[in-house]
Formats: C-alpha cells, structure tokens, sequence
C-alpha cells in the first residue's frame, strides 16, 4: 500500500448523479461502496488500512437527517486529523428544475419528500446538506451535463498517474461452435482463413504455440486480413474513449477457438498494447481438449 490512503466521499443532492458517480471511480481503480452509513466509516477505513490491494476508497454517503450531519462532522473531523489518509469530498448539485424533472422522468418519489412534492423534499434536502457543501473541495452541477460528461468530468478531477486507465481494450477468441461472447463489442469471423485444424501435425496445438501462429499468419488472405483489421481497430478506439466508455471488448472467432482465432487475438492485443491497456484472453482454446478428456 502507498504512504497516502485516498479517501473520495461522494454526496449531495439526490438525483444530482451519485449512481454514476460511484461508476465513474470504480472505473478509474478506487475501491466503492454505495450508501455507507456515516458511524460506519471509521471502522470500515481501520479496515480498508489493512488491505494489501486497495488505497483508493469512494464511499456515496447520503444525509437524510441533521442527526446523520452531525454524524458525518465528527467522522470528517477524525479522518482530517489523522495522518495516513488523503479525503476530498465530492458534492453533486443541479438547480430544483432540474432534480424535479428528474423524478418525473423516473417517477420515483423524493426520499424526503412523504407524502409531500418532490419540490418540498429538495428544498428540505438541500437546506439539510448546505453546511456540506461549503465543506466540500469539489463541487460539480450537473444540471447540463449528460452521464458521459459527468465521468469525464470526475475523471478529469480525480484520475493520476497512480489511478487504473479509466478505458482498456480487452480482446478474446472464442469458438463460434461454443456460441457468442455475450459482452462483446466488435466480433470478426476468421472462419474464412486456411485451418491449422486439418495438419495432423498442428491438430493438438493451439495459436499460441509458433508453429500454428506461422502457418496461420503465412497465407497472403491472412496478413491482408490483418492489416486492414488493425487499420480499422486503431483509428476508432480515440472515439470510444472519448465517448466515455470504459471496457471495448473485441472478440475474434473461428470455428473452435483453438487455432485462428487465439493467433489472431494474441498477434491484435500485441500491437494494441503499444498504445492501450489490453487484456488478452482465451475462452475456448482448451474446450475440445477438455471435451475429449471427458469422453
């Protein structure tokens, strides 16, 4: 763990965009907890000090009551005081306008409002949180800003050197025998590509092992293939960054997922790699290894 236990408590008006908020830290590598109970910080931050994984915590924690201000005062002022841990807090706001148009939109009710107007429990929650908002090092309105401009927004703000890349690529072979990755984004058929699968000699070895690689990438459909694969993959994924997405999966597929399609993934993640964070994996490689094991 660093010198320095950074600590982001995420509150404010409700339906000002807490739920994308907590999102938006868990992308950038922080630890999250949703709707923590003020009491409950200081044992839960004793906890937090003892992991070996964790030194980026955000916690949402919600005032619904003057008794939970006095709460959270006490337990600011204990953290303040203590030496090993950096704490922001971060107010979401939006004009009253806005926040009852929300709630329309939602048709939830207001967690204070009773039996009363939307409008009537805003004002009670915003004169409740107004000591914590002068209080707090960040402010942001969202009143005009979309979902994605909020992460980029808190991205802008809290994401360092030391923060998990807010946007990674992850690439994946599979067969298309097995069916579909559910998550994925883009997919390519490698179907069309000569099969290693009829060399006896390659049959029992996957796109990992080199000679299955060479025989795979030797044919001129191949590296022709290739090339305008990753002419198509490198100029695109500025855009999804920018739109705010955090996980591109790209899957690539052949008929088994043993050959083609691991040697194509494994040769794409390497080149993305020079620019982006990738994570390479391989859902099938082994599967008709392990079906013939069992049978």
């Amino acid at each position: 763990m660093s010198e320095k236990f950074h600590l982001v408590i995420v509150t404010g008006m409700s339906g000002a965009g807490k739920t994308v908020a907590i999102q938006s830290f868990e992308d950038l590598g922080y630890f999250t907890v949703d709707n923590m109970p003020p009491a409950l910080l200081p044992k839960f931050l004793e906890l937090m000090r003892h992991s070996q994984d964790n030194d980026k915590v955000a916690v949402v924690v919600d005032m619904r009551s003057r008794s939970f201000f006095a709460e959270i005062r006490q337990v600011l002022d204990e953290i303040e005081s203590a030496d090993d841990v950096d704490f922001k807090i971060l107010f979401l706001d939006a004009t009253d306008s806005e926040l009852v148009a929300r709630y329309k939109e939602t048709r939830r009710s207001h967690p204070l409002a009773a039996d009363g107007r939307v409008l009537d429990g805003i004002q009670l929650e915003r004169e409740l949180l107004a000591p914590l908002k002068n209080m707090s090092q960040n402010v942001i309105d969202t009143t005009e800003l979309t979902p994605r401009n909020l992460r980029k927004e808190i991205s802008d703000q809290f994401a360092s050197l030391t923060n998990q890349p807010s946007f990674r690529v992850e690439v994946i072979s599979f067969g298309f025998k097995y069916g579909l990755p559910l998550d994925a984004d883009l997919v390519f058929d490698v179907r069309f590509l000569p099969n290693p699968y009829y060399q006896v000699e390659l049959r029992n070895l996957t796109g990992l092992d080199e000679p299955v690689f060479n025989y795979v990438m030797e044919h001129e459909e191949s590296e022709s293939f290739y090339k305008h694969l990753l002419g198509l993959i490198e100029p695109i994924l500025p855009g999804y960054q920018k739109e705010g997405k955090s996980v591109l999966t790209i899957a690539v597929g052949c008929t088994g997922g043993q050959h083609r399609s691991v040697a194509f993934a494994k040769r794409l993640a390497d080149d993305l790699e020079t620019g982006w964070t990738v994570n390479l994996s391989h859902r099938d490689k082994d599967r008709r290894k392990e079906t013939v094991n069992r049978s």
